[in-house]
């Protein structure tokens, strides 16, 4: 029996899959060769699920904690007595503090609209309690907000018109790695006489296949941008049609264009002068530019400047305008599902706490709720949270499938099921589809999904609000009744039925070629005195006793912290490693394959040193994902990341850190 699905995982493909299953047991697991983006083909990490969700380390049973926090020591128990202790707790918790001692903490381990970050889970339970809204701004909050500035939103291109492009600039990104299906479209556009262009801090898999690579100083971004515009400006390259009937504001950021000459944005970038007018001078000249430009871009303290930086470029070329042309960040904007969040069922408005700021706001929260999220492995200053952890007064829940460090903190910990034991409904934020995942499977032990843990939990707690108990197929139709044309026809029906369906929208897509969604219609130029004036951060090492940059990308083998416990995706991985281009390990008599601490005022983590042309000088870079307890020194890299809010969307700033290197 072949089972439609999909992937849950953060990652713009959101691919489609075939589950095969052989007397009830999920025996073959592959990508969906009819879906038009998944093309068949799955990532070398979501190939091993089918082995990951039988893992001998799975939960499967409700525990308590017996041993200290920390110690990962449970004990086996039932639901109900799972349920009654939570019940009590929580209880006591909103009657003694109220409701916003509480902080349901979700992250990005599914992007379901039903089980995940991206719509309804818990929500009502938590408004009916009053507990702390969470904020998950994790992932894509400084880019989002710098687009939205220029645009109006943060949905661009359809990634399936790169096969139309002819001048690609991979912005940041390493599509190889993060989002390989995007690959087959660059290919197509290679064929028909493309020129690619990686732009990046690290020579990456990505790069390595590329035309042309750039190495850029990290945060500099936003300079680049400009530079390339000065050249459009002196190739007198401009669309003005398209400037004067779709755009404002642009006579102040010409002069603001103006005043970043190539000679200066190179002195910024370490970019040569030459490289940048030369590729300025082929975008000047070349109809339709394509940049992609993701999340890893705006992980510094001027993400948001450099996003809304770039999204310019296209407004200045009048790129928008053709089919093949603009900027792909994520197409999550052109999602219209109903996803109500039913703040109706607060009794008072509540505060919001910053998911990347978990260390310094649980001091006053005395219910942790953890679920899809791994907070010790991926989120920013991980010392401070693990102290956090530690308190005796803090009641800790985990939904979760494997032991991870966050894990052996809780107080309780509930089993979770995996994507081919619930329904779901998904979206990708790379592409135009909508996808249905089918159960293939009964979940194994005592797994729940999260949907049904929320209806279970709030029947044990005797409330009445009806719509906490629907359904997962109710929420699902409610999420698709929004009524917006680009949901036309698609019912949930025919999702079950077909797997998956193109939103209405055309091919090729061209969003923004009659306007945009801004109260104008038209591009905003950041203006002169505007509170985010495009300019860029450039963290001066002279001024720190730290003098490398370091930057954290995604693994080829891991995604965020999913399947770092996975026995074969940890071989291929190897021990962690920190690259260092050759003049820094030569000043600080460094070797290949030395063990050395990686350090600054907030912690330290141990890595194996790669001497690599792959960084330039003054930067180092060492792969994120690994969970702490299971690499050398018991920390992965989070531990010398600060809370340290980008200048938009309070965005993490994991690729805006100074450490040292030195020799264990």
């Amino acid at each position: 029996m072949r089972i439609l699905g999909a992937c849950p995982l953060d990652c713009p493909d959101t691919c489609s899959w075939i589950v095969t299953v052989d007397d009830g047991k999920a025996v073959k697991l592959r990508g969906n060769p009819d879906h038009p983006y998944t093309r068949g083909a799955l990532c070398v990490k979501v190939n091993r699920y089918l082995e990951h969700t039988q893992a001998a380390d799975r939960i499967l049973y409700p525990m308590r904690r017996v041993g200290p926090k920390g110690s990962g020591r449970f004990e086996r128990i039932t639901w109900d007595e799972a349920l009654e202790e939570i019940s009590a707790r929580l209880r006591a918790i909103v009657d003694e503090h109220g409701g916003e001692a509480i902080w349901p903490y979700l992250g990005t381990g599914t992007l379901g609209y039903l089980q995940g970050c991206e719509g309804v889970a818990g929500r009502r339970f938590w408004n009916l309690l009053g507990a702390s809204k969470h904020w998950l701004n994790i992932c894509s909050a400084a880019g989002s907000s710098g687009l939205n500035r220029t645009n109006g939103t943060a949905a661009g291109m359809d990634p399936e018109n790169f096969a139309l492009a002819k001048l690609i600039l991979l912005w940041g990104t390493n599509t190889l790695t993060s989002g390989h299906h995007l690959w087959k479209f660059i290919q197509d556009a290679r064929a028909n006489g493309a020129y690619v262009v990686a732009i990046d801090p690290i020579r990456t898999r990505t790069a390595d296949q590329a035309d042309e690579y750039l190495a850029i100083r990290p945060g500099t971004d936003a300079a680049l941008a400009l530079g390339l515009l000065n050249v459009v400006l002196a190739e007198n390259a401009q669309d003005e049609e398209f400037l004067a009937e779709h755009t404002e504001g642009w006579e102040e950021f010409r002069q603001e264009i103006l005043g970043h000459p190539v000679e200066k944005v190179a002195e910024i970038t370490g970019i040569p002068a030459a490289a940048i007018h030369s590729l300025g001078t082929r975008l000047a000249r070349t109809r339709p530019t394509a940049i992609r430009a993701t999340h890893g871009l705006q992980r510094h303290a001027g993400g948001g400047t450099a996003l809304r930086t770039i999204a310019t470029i296209p407004g200045v070329t009048g790129d928008w305008r053709h089919p093949g042309g603009g900027v792909a960040f994520s197409t999550s904007g052109h999602v219209h599902l109903s996803v109500d969040q039913r703040d109706d069922l607060l009794a008072k408005p509540v505060r919001t706490l910053v998911m990347t700021k978990l260390a310094s706001q649980l001091h006053d929260v005395k219910c942790l709720w953890v679920y899809a999220a791994n907070p010790l492995g991926s989120t920013p200053d991980a010392n401070a949270i693990r102290r956090q952890l530690a308190r005796e007064d803090l009641f800790t829940v985990v939904m979760e499938q494997f032991p991870t460090d966050t894990v052996d903190y809780a107080d309780i910990v509930l089993p979770a099921t995996m994507q081919t034991e619930h329904y779901d409904l998904h979206a990708g934020y790379g592409h135009m589809y909508l996808l249905w995942n089918e159960p293939a499977v009964e979940p194994p032990g005592e797994c729940l999904s999260t949907t049904e843990t929320f209806r279970r939990l709030a029947a044990h707690m005797g409330m009445t609000e009806p719509s906490l108990y629907d359904s997962d197929l109710e929420l699902a139709e409610q999420l698709l009744s929004s009524g917006h044309p680009s949901l036309e026809g698609i019912t949930l029906d025919r999702l079950r039925k077909e797997g998956w369906v193109r939103m209405n929208y055309p091919k090729p897509f061209a969003p923004f070629a009659e306007g945009f969604p801004t109260p104008s219609g038209r591009l905003r130029f950041p203006r002169a005195g505007q509170a985010y004036v495009p300019s860029y951060t450039a963290r001066e090492s002279g001024r720190s006793p730290y003098p490398l940059a370091l930057v954290t990308p995604a693994s080829h083998t891991f995604l965020n912290t999913i399947f770092g416990n996975n026995p074969e995706l940890r071989r291929r991985a190897k021990d962690p490693v920190v690259l260092v281009n050759r003049a820094d390990a030569a000043a600080r008599g460094l070797a290949d394959g030395q063990r050395v601490r990686v350090h600054n005022d907030g912690g330290e983590f141990l890595a194996d040193v790669e001497i690599s042309d792959r960084v330039s000088a003054g930067v180092v870079a060492s792969q994120k994902g690994r969970w702490p307890k299971l690499s050398p020194g018991g920390a992965n890299p989070n531990a010398v990341v600060a809370e340290r809010d980008a200048d938009m969307g309070k965005g993490p700033g994991y690729h805006d850190n100074l450490v040292e290197i030195t020799a264990v």
